[in-house]
């Protein structure tokens, strides 16, 4: 049952407009906030923030260049003088052979899963409120060694790392930094970022949801649904953890008996 846990917050999502990042928007909304999400592209954005409906804005910004998360947050606080909630999601890679790897692509998930974090960060500080809430996007992938996904796996560790050490830096404004590490979310990534069929996304959620405890992969509204209690008064004691989010499937063994 939706619950106006969050009547009053002002949010921003980075990378909001589709995935995990708008699912967990959309979460976000429904719990009373004022939610604001970044994405790249303007006519993606815009198509975003009309679906999510009231409550929605869009700001046109990569997480990676900090001259427009500047913009985003001098937006904001023009706005509102404050926010209350960043959920840092921005961020994207996909699978390549070690051997496969160009520099570009190692760049570019450095710049988007590490800079990215970084730079949203620092320019939110003037305008996060003592006592907000930050959530940066990990991954269990940090976790597990899969093939291919080694520069990817680095870039959420480096993350987590992130979330601990700001937890330290910014204890003396109250600042709660956690992150949310998600587990198998099928979204458009799939698609776009791993280059997968429909058929072959389908072939994949029924193998692996064998291996998951809950029965099943999981969606956006699941990790918009950690992201809300991580967003909440609720987990004002929580700081600097790493909520896993993958229905049990690094935490216990669920193969065929």
């Amino acid at each position: 049952m939706t619950t106006q846990t969050l009547q009053g917050r002002i949010a921003l999502v980075t990378g909001g407009t589709t995935g995990i990042g708008f699912g967990s928007a959309k979460r976000l909304i429904e719990h009373g906030a004022t939610v604001y999400i970044t994405g790249r592209r303007q006519e993606v954005l815009d198509a975003a923030v009309a679906k999510l409906g009231k409550g929605a804005h869009g700001i046109q910004a990569d997480a990676s260049v900090k001259a427009d998360m500047q913009r985003v947050a001098g937006a904001i606080k023009a706005a509102h003088g404050k926010l209350d909630i960043l959920f840092a999601n921005a961020g994207g890679g996909h699978a390549t052979p070690l051997e496969e790897l160009t520099e570009a692509q190692i760049d570019s998930e450095l710049s988007i899963n590490i800079k990215g974090v970084v730079l949203t960060m620092q320019t939110m500080l003037d305008v996060l409120r003592n006592g907000a809430s930050v959530v940066l996007n990990a991954s269990i992938t940090a976790d597990m060694g899969l093939s291919g996904f080694a520069v990817y796996a680095a870039t959420k560790a480096a993350v987590r790392s992130l979330a601990r050490s700001w937890t330290t830096d910014l204890k003396h404004r109250d600042i709660r930094v956690n992150t949310i590490s998600p587990g198998v979310v099928p979204t458009e990534g799939y698609g776009k970022e791993q280059k997968m069929t429909d058929q072959q996304v389908a072939d994949y959620v029924d193998r692996v949801s064998t291996e998951i405890p809950a029965g099943r992969v999981g969606s956006a509204q699941d990790i918009g649904d950690a992201l809300v209690f991580l967003a909440s008064d609720a987990s004002a004691y929580i700081r600097g953890v790493d909520l896993v989010v993958d229905g049990g499937m690094t935490r216990v063994y669920a193969g065929k008996n």
